[in-house]
């Protein structure tokens, strides 16, 4: 889903990184050895129904390289949000070098099919003593 130039920023709907996790133990391809869980929250504090769609994420590794995904829905959802509830998930990014930066949007529509969208705030990822503060 690519966000249509009549998408808007619904005013209550925010997104929240509410943790970030190094996962040493995770099997990886050796081009991408480092692999953060990220746990997030869509909430909705609009007075509007809002449904997700899709999301798009942007990451850049200290490696130069920049990685743009782009799908359906949420982890092979597509949640609907009351205004007061929240939607909450975790998924994971891989990358090399001793850190990454993601951040992106969600894609969605209300109640009304007015498309609206929500930005995802930066978040850093540092792989534990590498020095990426």
């Amino acid at each position: 889903m690519t966000a249509a130039k009549d998408s808007i920023e619904l005013e209550g709907l925010r997104v929240t990184v509410d943790d970030i996790v190094y996962q040493d133990n995770a099997v990886t391809p050796p081009n991408l050895p480092h692999c953060f869980a990220y746990f997030i929250s869509i909430h909705n504090n609009s007075d509007r129904v809002v449904t997700i769609k899709g999301r798009k994420w942007v990451v850049r590794s200290e490696a130069g390289d920049t990685v743009a995904v782009e799908g359906d829905g949420v982890v092979g959802q597509f949640p609907t949000i009351a205004p007061g509830a929240r939607f909450s998930y975790n998924s994971f990014h891989l990358f090399q070098g001793r850190f990454a930066v993601a951040e992106g949007s969600y894609l969605g529509a209300d109640e009304d099919g007015q498309r609206v969208l929500v930005r995802i705030p930066p978040f850093k990822m540092v792989v534990p003593g590498a020095g990426g503060d």
